[in-house]
């Protein structure tokens, strides 16, 4: 593939005025797909600061920086205007320690995390992975505490724990944040799964619903329902400037101020203390799980609101 001189010259341009850059899809604090993500995730945790090109505004970029480089896909990483690689070659270099000295940074500390698996939890994870023959169990955790496990090869450089016979596999950056967390079994009216509990979830306080009645009346608390939409169809919060979880999204909440008191609310209690838990371990610092939930609203405080 040919690259126009024009183009060439504005990627080059770009590359002359940045020491390090990476074209992506979408932009640092908001990538636009998981493997532009991947990559802006890893080097968030080894820079303080780096430009980024988001070639979907560009189409010209987009397609020059692919024959620049002689590279197919994007994300790239270029450093002192040379190419890096794609968002693997940059987490195996995170993983490894390479990135780190490639700016100059600490090494990574890669002392393996004391995790607990509960029963339930081990259960599930050896029945959903009897199949998984040369995959290993990864856990990723974000700076944002939010988390996810996927089942792909070992590598070399991973951090490995076993708790209750399971073997988990970790980056250096998740590995320091998994510190102490409790991975249990949960089945909630939104589904069953596997879900996390941090070290600062201790900070999740009970709240009846006559204290939230009184807080909301004082406008002293923000309510966030975490239902899903058929829940709040049946029977709707009746009060006005609730948080709605599913149409804001937990990024945008978890934007809030960290000392905004945080009330959460779903039909027995349950689900919303998972996700208190996740915006305590966010830092936040008043965060109330409402206490039998809709449910217990509707039997104490306000009857019209229907009961499911």
């Amino acid at each position: 593939m040919s690259l126009d001189p024009a183009v060439r010259a504005r990627i080059e341009t770009v590359l002359k005025q940045h020491r390090v850059v990476l074209f992506m899809k979408g932009t640092r604090l908001q990538p636009q797909c998981g493997f532009s993500a991947a990559a802006a995730n890893v080097l968030n945790e080894v820079l303080a600061d780096y430009h980024t090109v988001n070639v979907l505004e560009d189409p010209e970029i987009r397609e020059g920086i692919k024959a620049y480089g002689n590279w197919p896909t994007i994300p790239q990483l270029y450093v002192e205007g040379e190419l890096v690689g794609g968002a693997d070659i940059v987490r195996a270099m995170y993983a490894s320690g390479e990135l780190h000295a490639l700016f100059g940074a600490a090494p990574p500390d890669r002392t393996p995390p004391e995790i607990t698996i509960t029963d339930a939890a081990a259960e599930a994870i050896r029945a959903g992975t009897a199949d998984a023959d040369g995959l290993a169990l990864h856990l990723e955790i974000g700076p944002d505490h939010s988390a996810g496990f996927q089942l792909a090869p070992a590598g070399e450089h991973d951090i490995v724990v076993v708790a209750n016979g399971i073997e988990v596999h970790f980056d250096p950056g998740s590995a320091q944040r998994a510190r102490g967390i409790r991975i249990d079994w949960v089945e909630t009216m939104q589904g069953a799964g596997l879900s996390l509990s941090f070290p600062g979830a201790g900070g999740v306080k009970p709240m009846d619903v006559a204290e939230l009645q009184r807080r909301l009346n004082a406008r002293s608390v923000t309510l966030v329902d975490v239902r899903p939409a058929p829940a709040r169809a049946i029977a709707a919060f009746p009060a006005a400037g609730v948080r709605i979880l599913e149409e804001e999204g937990y990024e945008a909440l978890a934007a809030l101020p960290k000392d905004t008191p945080l009330a959460f609310l779903c039909h027995h209690g349950n689900s919303s203390r998972s996700v208190a838990e996740r915006f305590a371990a966010h830092g936040f610092t008043e965060v109330y799980n409402v206490e039998g939930g809709i449910d217990a609203w509707s039997a104490r405080i306000d009857p019209s609101v229907p009961r499911y």
